[in-house]
Order: C-alpha cells, then structure tokens, then sequence
C-alpha cells in the first residue's frame, strides 16, 4: 500500500478556480469579516432554529415510533433495514468522509458512484456539503469557525449545531478538488430536496465505534486525518477499513493511504508518557539535592546524639519514624547511628532492595561536607528516580 498519491504536474497557479476570497483566508481575517448572529436566547429562540432541520429530524423518529406500534414486523423488513443502514453508512464512512472529505485513497468510478448513490440514500446532504463542513472541523477544531464544535457543550456538537441557525459561519474549506469531480456534480445536479437535510448523523454517533462503522477511534483520525484506517490495528473494530481494503483487492480502488507507523507509535507513546508524567506529578519525592542543608561531620555528629541520624551516601537521614518499622529489627538502625552505613546499606550486611532505597531517600534531611559522592552513581539516585518524565523546558535547564 502506498502512502502518497502518485505526483501530477501542477497546473498553472491562474488556471486554478479562486474560490477562497484572500480577506477570508485565515482564522482572524474570517472573524473580522464575518457577522456573527447574536447568542441564542429565550426571547429569540424560534426565530433562530432551522426549521427545516427541526421538522425533519423531529417528525423522521416520530414517524419510526408509530409505525412500530401500528405495523407488525416482518423480518424481511428488519432483515433489509440492517442491509440497508450498512450500505449507506459505507456511502457515508467509505464516501464522504475517507474518499472525499480526506481523500485518504483513489477510488474508480464505478466505486465512486456507488458511494454517491449510498451516501445520498444516508440523507446527510450532498458529497460537497458534507465534505466542506467536515473539512472546516478538522481546519478549525472546537474554534468558532468549526461548524459543530465541541467548546459549546456536548448537546450542541452533537445534535444543537444540526438545529440552530451557525452562530459565524464555519471557516474556510478548500473544496476546488470536488466541485471539479464528475461523481461530486452529477450526484449534486440529481440528489432530490430531502436528501440534502444537511444532517449528519454519523458526526451525531460517533461515540459508538461499532454502530458508525469504525468511525469511533476519533483521536487517532484526527492525528492522522489522511490514514484510510480508523482502526489502526487489524483487529480493531473498523468494517469501513475493511471495506476500502476488499475494494482495493478488487481492483476497484487504490493508493490507500497509511501514516507511517514509527509517527504513530511516537504519538502513542506521547500519550504513554502524558499520563506516567500525571502519575509523576501525583506521588511524593525526595528533597532536591540543593534544598537540603549542608552540614558538617561535627554537627552531624553532635545532632546524632539527639536523633537517629545515619550518613548513607553522602547524605543524611533521619530514620526516627522508621526504627521500630526495619524488617531487620531496631538494633541495627541504632548500631549505625552517628555512623556511615553506606557499605552496610549496599551489600555490607545486607543488599537491600530498589523499595528500601526509595524509602531511605524520602528520609533525607541534610548532606554531609565534603561527603558527597563526585558524579551521580547509583547509589546517590533513588531507583524510582534514575528515569523520570521530563518536559523539553526542564532538559533544558
């Protein structure tokens, strides 16, 4: 599978169709040149619905729910009802939104009628329409200008944006590649009224993978928009991914697009490190090296006649809370007061464990002079600390 389309001479720039005003090509220029309606309040409510939206999705399930309560099943109907939700959710999920929205592979024009007939039957507008929102959301993710964004809450992104009349319109969207494409216009020139609802249910759903036809792995698609796959793994659930890959076996499509595997394994990663790094931020640590004070062998010494004071490489500990706790028993805390149990602690008497050494570092409370170690060996670093989550700032530093 290739993971670039095969490269055509670029037409001259003045042959190209300007459909992207210049005073609009940029988030910024698009506010100030847009009017944006005025907030949706009580008072202006009805005034500011889409009436033709609210009437078709509101009257499509009423209607579903009284001709379930007045007509007998049959199951040849419920048999070709799930038929036909899966071929026009293939128009939709292998169609609009991997052929056209993404363009994440080539498709032949029998395939690409195809899915402009099944996508029409989907009754979520127009190949160009969708394409253009959907394009706009990925361009402008929860910004004013994406037309169902998610900063407005979750009824709104989901089912408010279909209602409402769009508060600015949504951004600018590069379609010159449709309303170029055969398919694109003799579906646009025949799609009857009804079928141009501009509802879309697919956006509607996404939260089940397995009800909108692998369309659920929504943070993978939109860190790789290009990928034919949603599902990045064989075995995820994605029968659109399937669907496109038979197409290809066939010979019905091509150039399937795959973001190369070492970016998405960086990017997992990240993420892999994105939580350990909360987990980091939540536990308790050693002191830093120069916020303990430094003392000398003599008051160390003098201060371990009070308290159970023991120098372990270079540092200081107080194992007062800890005594009467050592699994060796008290006496030999108190045989290596005052004393330097460094040889002890790492063999000497007895190889304690990765565990002890983390808990002997969170008893730190000064550092003897002239008694640290020189570099960092294992014996000054903790186990918990010799590999920690780091910010590119704090390496820096």
């Amino acid at each position: 599978m290739s993971s670039v389309y095969p490269r055509r001479a670029s037409p001259p720039v003045d042959a190209l169709p300007l459909c992207i005003p210049a005073d609009v090509e940029n988030f910024v220029s698009h506010m100030k040149t847009t009017k944006s309606l005025p907030p949706i309040t009580w008072n202006n409510l009805l005034s500011e619905l889409n009436w033709w939206n609210v009437v078709f999705l509101g009257l499509t399930p009423l209607l579903g729910i009284l001709g379930a309560y007045h007509t007998k099943l049959r199951w040849e109907t419920a048999l070709f009802s799930v038929f036909y939700y899966h071929l026009t959710g293939f128009g939709i999920t292998a169609g609009y939104h991997r052929l056209w929205a993404h363009r994440s592979y080539n498709a032949g024009k029998l395939l690409q009628y195809f899915l402009a007939i099944a996508g029409a039957g989907g009754v979520q507008g127009t190949i160009k329409w969708w394409s253009r929102g959907h394009r706009a959301h990925h361009r402008y993710t929860d910004t004013e200008l994406d037309p169902y964004n998610a900063g407005e809450g979750f009824w709104y992104s989901h089912i408010g944006w279909l209602l409402f009349r769009p508060r600015p319109k949504p951004g600018v969207a590069d379609v010159n590649d449709l309303t170029k494409n055969e398919v694109v216009r003799w579906q646009q020139s025949n799609t009857r009224p009804f079928a141009s609802t501009r509802s879309r249910t697919g956006s509607v759903s996404r939260r089940s993978t397995t009800g909108t036809g692998g369309e659920g792995y929504h943070n993978f698609h939109h860190q790789f928009p290009m990928d034919y796959r949603n599902g990045v793994k064989w075995y995820q659930y994605d029968p659109t991914k399937w669907f496109i890959w038979v197409c290809q076996q066939l010979g019905l499509a091509s150039h399937l697009k795959v973001f190369p595997d070492n970016e998405v394994r960086k990017s997992q990663l990240t993420m892999q490190l994105k939580r350990l790094r909360e987990t980091q931020e939540s536990l308790a640590w050693p002191s830093d090296n120069n916020d303990l004070p430094v003392i000398s062998w003599e008051s160390f010494i003098e201060q371990s006649a009070k308290h159970p004071l023991i120098l372990i490489s270079g540092f200081i500990h107080d194992l007062a809370s800890f005594i009467d706790d050592h699994p060796g028993g008290a006496h030999w805390i108190i045989k290596y007061i005052g004393k330097d149990a460094t040889t002890a602690f790492f063999g000497g008497v007895y190889n304690h464990s990765n565990a002890a050494h983390n808990l002997l570092a969170m008893k730190r409370v000064g550092v003897l002079h002239g008694g640290f170690p020189q570099g960092v060996d294992d014996k000054v670093v903790p186990p918990s600390q010799r590999l920690k989550i780091a910010r590119y700032a704090e390496l820096a530093r």
